[in-house]
């Protein structure tokens, strides 16, 4: 074997390592949030976030030349405003739902963004991916059913949070060639952090409880910051990841995420789904692969000059 090989073999392996290890910690945001909804108001918990991941990336982006102000600049807006709805539906969410089911059904993300992907990026999609993405939709019903009838409109919260995110990775795409990962990250955490703090002082102003924040105990402190780590390093593990490996090879991974999430419900809030509930968590991990499976092909065809491309859904984060 050649060094090069050598390296390739290198890359492939820390790289799936990375997804994978990134995939179990970071529903380590989740159960945090989950454990300090009954304190706070998961608007309050999503701003903290975003202000302790921007803070952590700060010295990185200044290190790395600095921040850019371009022509592209509403784009990142408009990212920030997507991915701070999504954050802020799939929070509130937490308060009632197990992890598993909520991340679960978060998962029809993939499916979405297939979906968005052929309307405003002209990809192609088949009969055998718009099939999958029917029965991944199946799947998320068979989730969210007991669910609803339990929680009500709360269970649907997951999916209108992977909706919004999905539209974020929609814009992403049309930034990650003219910018650096860290600047966007940056950039998300910005706007998203804005965004919230108009919300919150909304919140605040007409009592809307999701959204009126109230002072945290030091404590308390220490867990959102904690959670504001959590998603930098576990986020910039699959930025990583994916620039060693690719996206489509790494992406199957992230169902990674429903292992992790399951492990900490049970441990610390006595949670495990039940067998509707896994049976629906298969179908959408199955038609999820398969959808991951198809655009592989077809990017490798690609590259083979035999169809045009199409670009590989990018891992949920």
């Amino acid at each position: 074997m050649s060094s090069n090989q050598t390296a390739s073999a290198r890359d492939v392996q820390h790289g799936l390592l990375l997804m994978s290890l990134a995939m179990l910690i970071l529903p380590g945001i989740d159960a945090i949030t989950k454990y300090l909804s009954d304190s706070l108001s998961s608007g309050e918990i999503a701003w903290s976030r975003f202000l302790f991941q921007t803070l952590f990336l700060l010295p990185v982006v200044l290190r790395g030349g600095g921040l850019r102000v371009g022509r592209r600049l509403w784009i990142h807006g408009a990212r920030g405003t997507l991915i701070a709805a999504a954050t802020l539906m799939f929070f509130t969410s937490l308060g009632s739902l197990p992890l598993a089911d909520a991340i679960s059904i978060f998962f029809v993300g993939p499916f979405i963004l297939t979906l968005l992907s052929a309307v405003f990026l002209g990809e192609r999609v088949g009969w055998r991916r718009l099939l999958a993405v029917a029965v991944g939709f199946a799947g998320a019903l068979i989730v969210i059913r007991p669910s609803y009838e339990t929680f009500g409109l709360t269970a649907l919260l997951p999916a209108g949070a992977a909706t919004a995110y999905s539209c974020y990775m929609v814009l992403t795409r049309r930034l990650v060639r003219d910018d650096s990962i860290a600047i966007m990250q940056f950039y998300t955490g910005v706007f998203g952090g804005l965004t919230l703090s108009i919300a919150l002082w909304f919140g605040a102003a007409t009592g809307i409880e999701i959204l009126t924040p109230t002072w945290p105990t030091a404590t308390e402190w220490l867990w959102l910051a904690a959670l504001g780590v959590i998603a930098a390093v576990g986020h910039w593990m699959i930025v990583i990841a994916v620039h060693r490996v690719g996206a489509s090879m790494v992406a199957p991974l992230q169902y990674l995420e429903i292992v992790g999430a399951t492990i900490l419900g049970l441990v610390f809030f006595g949670d495990f789904p039940d067998g509707v509930t896994w049976l629906g968590v298969a179908i959408i991990i199955g038609s999820g692969l398969y959808v991951f499976y198809r655009e592989r092909k077809l990017s490798l065809a690609a590259d083979a000059g035999l169809v045009s491309a199409t670009k590989p859904n990018a891992p949920l984060i």
